[in-house]
């Protein structure tokens, strides 16, 4: 009578390890071609825990993995051009075999290590340099989740795929299907995917895989893609991809880190199709890709933190028509702004942003936009430091922003925008500190000039343009010309103190309503110089209370 009785129904992947266990004695490795002439045959005879070594050659066949059966290239891991060299001298090639489906399909418990599978599907060069050329923007989102027949295929089961190259297939390279509720990781690690007409790896229907260090590149859609699916992806090499280096969309929550994403004809990693795509985008290095660095759109709502963008074509961060938490990023030498925000929806602190060729952070023309920017540090751009354009509400709250040289302004609000600044330190010499033609309310903010001009292009800390509304409360200047000159505004201002200016602090030209200027304190070595100038049409006066001037 037996000890135990085995459950009717054993999960496949607790049958397998239960396998493995007991079986690991008899363990063998049957050999390829000596054992067998095919793989496949090869595979049907050995038993969970056994090894398929193959020899080097050319296999004309596609295989069917078996549960718990490791199948490896035969030789060492030394490096060859581009992969193994071992994965390079052992290859299954799809040329001559007949019909269509997968190459290799994966089992629970089993191991793919070290082969070069090739030219399953149907490789359409032709196709591939016209999209390559128009950079994906004819390929339509029907192809997204969808994978019938990848290279390498794996279904809802654990298992590991490694140290293989996959090219000209007809289809994604590696192809990984989850199912709701699975407990699957396979680990997709170490493989070189290029020149397929799918993605590299495509991770579809809620697939959970380990994807890493990996390298994807010249493949038809994104390097690694990602459709309902949220594996971990950690450490790969994506480039010259025809859309992104990593594309997340459709409902994906990966966990996308220590990735390197260059020189794909799209952003590095791209986002996008719904507030549901909700990944985690950190510590990755995305540089001199077409578009921008990290691109989302199309309401998704991803967290982007701790990556370095560099040398993009577009914005090192690009967010359009979607929602953003973007955090502790390095965005610089970007051919537009270091962090660019289009009616969308974002919380944007702690980065760094310099030497980008127009805003450090840009807030483009919009329906209708919603930021809240704090304590970062945007510094050297070409342009302005921050751009908040038509349509926006800003919030900015103890950032760091100055440039050392050149005119445009710090801030530059423009009409039908609104914002807030509070705690800011705003640094330099050009036209301006802040230049609206909006709505703004200052509060408790450091203005400081490094080169004050009595005459020439305007040198203000703040210039109130006709039409804009301006509140100044408890802030400091010191170093301009003056520290508000306002024009046809509506303006108040309070509870300030200025140094080093000239003739007049403050300068109201044609109020549009009564300016209440009160409680200043004002200090300057000109012995005529003055609170406030107040010139034009004088219909609305200036409102002068406990303002005091000193003069040193």
């Amino acid at each position: 009578m037996p000890l135990f009785r085995l459950p009717t129904m054993v999960p496949a992947m607790l049958l397998v390890a239960w396998q493995l266990t007991s079986g690991a004695a008899q363990a063998k490795t049957i050999h390829v071609p000596g054992d067998f002439a095919s793989i496949q045959e090869a595979i049907d005879a050995a038993a969970p825990g056994d090894e398929v070594l193959v020899r080097p050659g050319t296999y004309a066949q596609r295989l069917v993995m078996a549960p718990g059966i490791t199948v490896k290239s035969e030789g060492d891991d030394t490096p060859g051009e581009r992969g193994l060299k071992r994965a390079a001298a052992t290859i299954l090639d799809g040329s001559k075999v007949a019909g269509a489906g997968v190459a290799v399909m994966m089992a629970e418990g089993s191991t793919l290590d070290g082969f070069t599978i090739q030219n399953f599907g149907v490789y359409d060069d032709a196709a591939w340099n016209h999209h390559y050329e128009t950079q994906g923007n004819e390929q339509s989102h029907e192809h997204i989740g969808q994978s019938p027949a990848p290279g390498i295929q794996i279904p809802d089961v654990t298992c590991e795929v490694t140290n293989n190259i996959v090219h000209h297939i007809g289809d994604t390279g590696i192809g990984l299907f989850g199912s709701p509720g699975s407990v699957a990781v396979p680990h997709v690690y170490r493989n070189i995917c290029y020149r397929n007409m799918g993605g590299g790896i495509g991770a579809m229907k809620q697939s959970r895989a380990l994807i890493e260090e990996n390298t994807c590149f010249e493949n038809f859609y994104a390097g690694i893609g990602h459709s309902h699916a949220s594996p971990t992806v950690l450490n790969n090499t994506c480039f010259d991809n025809i859309r992104a280096g990593i594309g997340i969309s459709e409902g994906s929550c990966p966990i996308v880190r220590g990735n390197a994403c260059y020189k794909n004809r799209r952003a590095g990693i791209g986002t996008r199709t719904g507030s549901t795509t909700r990944p985690i985008i950190e510590g990755n290095k995305c540089y001199a890709n077409e578009m921008a660095g990290i691109g989302t759109e199309e309401d998704a709502s991803p967290t982007i933190r701790n990556n370095e963008c560099y040398q993009n074509k577009l914005a090192g961060i690009g967010v359009r028509h979607a929602e953003a938490t973007i955090i502790g990023n390095d965005c610089h030498q970007n051919g537009a702004a270091g962090i660019g925000l289009d009616n969308a929806d974002a919380f944007v602190s702690e980065n760094y942003c310099h030497e980008n060729q127009t805003a450090g952070i840009g807030l483009a023309d919009s329906d209708e936009g919603h930021a809240r920017l704090v304590k970062n540090r945007v510094i050297e751009n070409k342009l302005v430091a921050v751009g908040i354009n038509q349509g926006w509400n800003a919030e900015l709250i103890e950032n760091e922003l100055s440039r050392s040289g050149g005119l445009p302004p710090i801030i530059n609000i423009s009409a039908g925008a609104s914002a807030t600044l509070t705690g800011n330190t705003i640094r330099g010499g050009g036209v301006a500190g802040v230049r609206t033609a909006g709505k703004v309310r200052i509060d408790r903010c450091q203005f400081d000039g490094t080169s004050l001009r009595k005459v020439g292009p305007p040198n203000f800390a703040i210039w109130a343009l006709p039409e804009s509304s301006v509140q100044v409360m408890e802030s400091k200047f010191d170093n301009w010309r003056h520290a508000v000159f306002a024009t046809d505004c509506q303006v108040a201002i309070v509870s300030n103190s200025v140094k080093r200016f000239h003739q007049s602090a403050f300068v109201i030209q044609n109020a549009k309503a009564n300016a209440p200027i009160m409680k200043n304190q004002v200090i300057s070595s000109e012995p005529d110089a003055k609170v406030f100038t107040q010139k034009g049409d004088q219909s609305h006066s200036v409102i002068d209370r406990d303002n005091e001037i000193s003069t040193k």
